[in-house]
């Protein structure tokens, strides 16, 4: 080829690169005039601007301008779409959720409105926020399916999304009065749009520019990084009912901004510090005419929710579900490894051999800032210790099978009974399980969140810092774990363990397992005769086997 004709497709090969720049310059800010000139979400005339539908705009609004970052070497950072591989972002299409809130209503018939009315508060608060601004119960099976032509539908959907958490105001947070979704949203907005507040500072031009796309208005609000914003919807107590509706009692159903109150994380580590973490480079917040920032939050929400993530993915044409399949799988990915690095630390301490018998002693230190594990109550954690002679397992504690039950667990194979607390193991039969077991009553266990009283049993982990002698009750811990003077900060834990004729060398490996909704949860929705929990059921059934993972485990010789 000559000189001539490579040089002129040297010279077209450069044109078309820059072609392709500036196309992608200008990219970002032709979608932010067709922002500008798009009308506001369910807006209507200038009357109505407030009118409870423009109260929340759907993510789509966001994602033009807060997609598309990077960091310095190349992480995809993108606010938009880590927040929709979330469990936030798909509260309100969570199966399991869903299932348990029927399960409830076919429980307590009489109360089924306020049921479905409790449950939308968190789990779709956009669409029960605008039913509260109009003096109405918000709803839950009213939007299922989900209607992607109904603007209303469309905000049911997207669960806990941007406009939700960011126009939280400040006041009262913290208090009791916030609990149960007690957050306060201001419904009226104001001469210069609704605000929206954020950890940032922003100047008058790019406040304009928000302005006039989305008619939000961006204010610095350090509360948004605050603990006391998470603990709203994460801080929740549940009213037991009586055959007639009535209320018979309260529970605190999950609680972990309580106990993360009463640990040493709360001089060092928020919520946000830990399932937000922030990019260690300085980045913008937005692609579209942004400037590099310190301390930017990634929206993963690090929760210990694998399994539901997975399940969304595998069904999710079933459930709606818009985040790209390879989103959710990262983000699944992400969720193991930071349980399996950031959870637990375990360890065998001691090992000794006296004639037939061999005595290990076991040490488990919580990592997190809470109870491990944490909020909702279907979630367990478990040792599982086993003694290997060559490739025979000759003792075993603590085996979970493809049905996702543990074996030996009383609960696992008896809905009426459950596993204690154990200071010592020394039979298969015997597993140690770090749980709270809910009780109606009667003081009979119960997976019905408006059946149950009480907790006649709570031995999930303690964190650093957590003084079991001086935690109030909706913090206690219960059962024989409460005088156990090795469950402090963690557990230490002895197994006495007969070998027979067992030979000389052994090895003995211990293992800690998570599972973020228990055999027995799942279940007890089987009995239950709606679409919505024979959905569930069908699923798990179908995944129930991928439903646990280790978090931490140790092995040592004895020769």
């Amino acid at each position: 080829m000559g000189g001539k004709s490579m040089g002129k497709m040297m010279k077209s090969a450069i044109f078309v690169q820059e072609k392709i720049q500036y196309i992608c310059r200008w990219r970002a800010l032709y979608l932010l005039m067709l922002l500008v000139s798009l009308p506001l979400f369910s807006q209507g005339d200038a009357s109505n601007h407030y009118a409870p539908e423009t109260i929340f705009a759907a993510s789509d609004r966001c994602f033009a301008c807060h997609n598309g970052l990077t960091t310095p070497t190349g992480e995809d950072v993108s606010i938009g779409t880590n927040w929709r591989a979330s469990m936030m972002a798909n509260s309100a299409r969570d199966p399991y959720w869903q299932a348990s809130v029927r399960r409830e209503t076919i429980d307590h018939p009489n109360a089924s409105a306020a049921i479905e009315a409790e449950c939308a508060v968190c789990h779709m608060p956009m669409s029960s926020y605008i039913a509260k601004a109009k003096n109405e119960e918000s709803e839950v099976f009213a939007h299922l399916p989900f209607q992607p032509g109904s603007p209303l539908s469309q905000l049911a959907a997207e669960g806990v999304s941007c406009t939700v958490c960011h126009q939280i105001e400040h006041e009262g947070l913290g208090s009791k009065e916030s609990f149960v979704g007690g957050f306060n949203i201001n419904v009226n907005g104001t001469e210069s749009g609704r605000q929206l507040y954020g950890p940032f500072q922003v100047d008058a031009g790019r406040t304009k520019i928000m302005r006039s796309s989305t008619g939000f208005n961006p204010v610095e609000g350090n509360h948004i990084q605050k603990s006391e914003l998470c603990a709203t919807c994460h801080t929740l107590y549940t009213k037991a009912l009586g055959p007639g509706g009535e209320v018979i009692g309260e529970l605190p159903e999950q609680v972990p901004y309580l106990e993360w109150l009463h640990s040493d994380f709360r001089e060092v580590k928020s919520c946000q510090d830990c399932h937000m973490p922030v990019v260690a480079d300085a980045i913008p917040i937005t692609s579209v005419l942004g400037n590099p920032r310190e301390g930017v939050s990634r929206h993963v929400f690090l929760g210990g929710n694998f399994f539901m993530l997975r399940m969304l993915n595998r069904y999710r044409t079933d459930l709606g579900v818009t985040a790209l399949p390879q989103e959710l799988e990262l983000s699944a990915k992400r969720t193991i490894a930071n349980l399996e690095s950031n959870s637990a630390e375990i360890s065998i301490d001691n090992v000794e051999r006296k004639e037939d018998h061999l005595k290990v002693e076991v040490s488990i230190k919580n990592l997190a800032g809470h109870k491990l594990p944490t909020a909702y109550p279907s979630r367990r954690v478990w040792l599982n210790l086993v003694v290997h002679q060559g490739n025979q397992v000759i003792f075993e504690s603590g085996a979970i099978n493809e049905q996702g039950q543990i074996l030996g667990n009383d609960n696992d194979s008896d809905k009426n009974r459950f596993e204690p607390h154990y200071t010592e193991i020394n039979s298969s039969g015997q597993v140690q399980i770090y749980e709270s077991i809910m009780a109606d009553p009667a003081g009979m266990p119960t997976t019905g969140l408006l059946s149950a009283v009480q907790f006649v049993k709570d031995n999930r982990l303690l964190p650093t810092g957590f003084d079991k002698t001086t935690a109030s009750k909706d913090i206690a811990v219960r059962g024989k774990a409460a005088q156990d003077p090795d469950f402090e900060n963690g557990d230490r834990i002895s197994y006495s363990i007969p070998l027979g004729n067992a030979g000389e060398s052994l090895r003995v490996e211990a293992r800690l397992w998570y599972q973020p909704i228990s055999f027995r949860w799942a279940e007890n929705l089987r009995e239950y005769k709606a679409i919505e929990t024979e959905r569930f059921v069908k699923y798990y059934d179908a995944m129930s086997s991928a439903s646990a993972i280790i978090l931490a485990r140790a092995s040592t010789e004895i020769n």
